[in-house]
């Protein structure tokens, strides 16, 4: 693991590369989490995570699932959904004049919610299932999770 220090300065130099997970359960709804971190700290979006260095994908997926969801899901089992961008003006330490900039590859599951024992992650006070409805319009959700559905991939 890096520093904050370094870990900031690679914020301010490159892009991160994240998974986003958009869950969906039997009636269409969405889950999202109410973000306890910056950037985006306030408001509600989907359950993501960095990928780290010299992880593969399927190991960066299933990392995130588990300490999203507290579940185990296998990457051949999600679908690939989209290569979006997340640009924040802040970063996770509220430093001046650095901004985030996320390349977020985005998977779409389908989940039994009654098999799903909601275990919040560090990154969020609160967990519910949104329609796509009232998650385009509602401020409380980012723009960045709402431009998910709104790209009409979303059935």
């Amino acid at each position: 693991m890096l520093s904050d220090t370094d870990f900031l300065n690679v914020i301010n130099l490159t892009p991160l590369v994240a998974i986003d997970l958009l869950i969906k359960n039997s009636n269409g709804d969405i889950l999202l989490g109410k973000r306890n971190n910056r950037p985006a700290m306030g408001y509600w979006f989907v359950p993501g995570g960095r990928i780290l260095k010299n992880e593969t994908f399927d190991v960066a997926f299933e990392r995130i699932v588990k300490n999203e969801l507290n579940q185990q899901i296998a990457w051949d089992t999600a679908k690939f959904f989209g290569c979006f961008q997340h640009l924040y003006p802040d970063n996770f330490l509220n430093s001046e004049n650095i901004s985030t900039h996320y390349v977020v590859l985005s998977y779409e599951i389908n989940l039994d919610t009654k098999l799903y024992n909601a275990d919040l992650s560090e990154q969020h006070t609160e967990q519910a299932w949104w329609t796509i409805e009232d998650i385009l319009s509602s401020e409380e959700v980012h723009p960045n999770t709402k431009a998910y559905f709104l790209s009409n991939k979303v059935e």
